[in-house]
């Protein structure tokens, strides 16, 4: 298992990953393994129960705060190489996250254990740094969404202690999402309880990003205010130099001067067509609440369509994300050019529009007149902003005729990180 001859610390981290590897892929303790770890753990004055995976890292965490520390950017690259005996720290360390979060078992998954693991879940994401956590985000969604598959969720939802466990996220508000129909009762109450915090929690989070980028620009047809507030004192005293008596030693100002401070608010229509078919789910919350905060600044007419086979108006209720995504329904194909069909009659003024389409673009036998409806939208004067997705990730598949065709259209598909989006809208609606 190990070279005798080798250094002792490049065996030890050995004998850690080995028995990290045997949990993983054998749910039969290796006694050998497990010994040897008990003992390098115990060296490293690391807890014993950093080998337990029955327990949390958050629980280790609260016992051993000093651990939550130590285990931020943990897994992130490194620009110096770590001492031998900080080595095998890290390898006993980074073993206990990926156990947690990589051994899921099989089998039913109770409320509390699906909570467990979204906390270990962030606990691997720290480590892992910024833009680790951004290439495994992916991966870590696809496994919480098993998760919450394996859930008996109706029967959890019924019981407001069990329902009371749940962390809202992306995964879990899917399967509400599909399955809201079959609900009723104590159990429909608790899933829209859900929905709503999550919708709270993500439109603090965009609210933010829209107001850090949505300044504005100065309007210097608008006289400024002659207040003190706004004197600019540097341009009042440049502009009276002439007025300087050497005599006196004293400026004698003739003329103030006032900063502009009105921003120009341009009047803009914004459409956003959203595709609601199953592999759209994350874009069609994130969307759905971003067209909402959009909605609620000053001088903005928002609409909001998404289609699947069909094309719903959900204009009606735009400023309330939470009544927008209890009247979607998830799944089945899409046809881009209903949504066109519907979309195309809300601009009147084109110059002054702009319609952000989100999709995977996948419409086969309708690609091409889905693609002749944005073309003649483009055309037109609107600003059409085509998103592959928009999800917390950034990952995006788009059909890749769609993806050349737009981009020789001058409207390439941008990158499916929301931030991304909000830059975009930023910029027109300034």
């Amino acid at each position: 298992m190990s070279d005798t001859n080798a250094d002792p610390n490049a065996n030890r981290r050995q004998v850690l990953y080995w028995r990290l590897l045997a949990r993983l892929f054998d749910g039969d303790e290796q006694p050998s393994l497990e010994a040897a770890s008990v003992a390098i753990v115990d060296d490293l004055g690391l807890p014993p129960a950093l080998l337990d995976p029955g327990v949390s890292v958050d629980n280790i965490v609260q016992r051993f705060p000093a651990l939550g520390t130590e285990l931020q950017d943990l897994m992130a690259p490194k620009d110096e190489d770590a001492q031998p005996q900080e080595q095998v720290r890290r390898a006993a360390l980074v073993s206990k996250l990926l156990l947690n979060v990589f051994s899921t078992g099989s089998g039913s998954v109770t409320a509390g254990q699906l909570a467990g693991w979204q906390q270990d879940a962030g606990w691997l994401k720290q480590a892992l740094g910024e833009e680790g956590a951004s290439e495994m985000s992916g991966v870590l969604s696809g496994m919480e969404g098993d998760l919450v598959k394996r859930m008996k969720l109706r029967e959890v939802l019924a019981d407001p202690k069990l329902a009371a466990r749940l962390t809202p996220s992306m995964s879990l508000i899917e399967q509400l999402l599909r399955d809201k129909a079959n609900l009723s009762g104590v159990a429909l109450a608790n899933a829209k309880s859900l929905i709503r915090r999550y919708v709270d929690e993500v439109a603090e989070v965009l609210r933010t990003q829209v107001q850090q980028t949505s300044a504005g620009t100065i309007d210097r047809s608008v006289p400024p205010k002659r207040v003190f507030r706004n004197l600019d004192l540097e341009r009042t005293i440049w502009k009276n130099l002439t007025n300087w008596s050497p005599e006196d030693e004293r400026l004698y100002v003739d003329r103030l001067f006032y900063r502009h401070t009105a921003k120009r608010t341009t009047p803009a229509k914004l459409i956003v067509v959203v595709d609601q078919s199953g592999s759209m789910v994350d874009s069609m919350v994130n969307c759905t609440i971003l067209a909402s905060i959009f909605a609620g600044l000053p001088k903005v007419d928002v609409h909001l369509i998404a289609f699947d086979t069909r094309a719903l108006d959900l204009t009606p209720w735009v400023h309330d994300p939470f009544e927008v995504l209890l009247r979607t329904k998830l799944g089945g194909g899409n046809d881009g050019p209903v949504a066109m069909a519907m979309a195309r009659p809300k601009i009147t003024d084109p110059a002054n529009t702009v319609m952000v389409w989100i999709s995977d673009f996948y419409e086969f036998d309708r690609s091409q007149p889905l693609f002749d409806g944005i073309e003649a939208v483009h055309r037109s004067g609107v600003k059409f902003i085509p998103v592959g997705s928009v999800n917390s990730s950034g990952h995006q598949s788009v059909d890749p005729w769609f993806r050349q065709k737009l981009k020789d259209l001058g409207t390439p598909v941008i990158s499916g990180h929301i931030r991304k989006l909000v830059f975009e809208l930023k910029n027109f609606i300034g």
